[in-house]
């Protein structure tokens, strides 16, 4: 199954570790330092020209998303759930 991350992106939901709201990324210190790692690594990709509202890490990169983090587990949780 696919999940639509925004703009033209769309994965396999069993790529997907985690999703988590943007909020985490200025609240905690360890996630800061994961994303400053990866942004190095060239493995963040932002989606669309809209500004971002979640974070979903793959097991191969991290996509800033313009679509809330709630909607994204919805659309992951109703694939899983078919």
């Amino acid at each position: 199954m696919y999940i639509h991350l925004g703009g033209e992106k769309i994965i396999r939901t069993s790529q997907i570790v985690a999703i988590f709201d943007i909020s985490i990324e200025q609240s905690s210190k360890l996630s800061r330092q994961f994303v400053a790692q990866a942004r190095k690594n060239r493995e963040v990709e932002t989606i669309g020209e809209e500004d971002s509202k979640s974070i979903v890490v793959t097991e191969e990169r991290i996509y800033y998303s313009p679509i809330s983090s709630s909607t994204l587990k919805k659309r992951a949780h109703h694939l899983v759930d078919l």
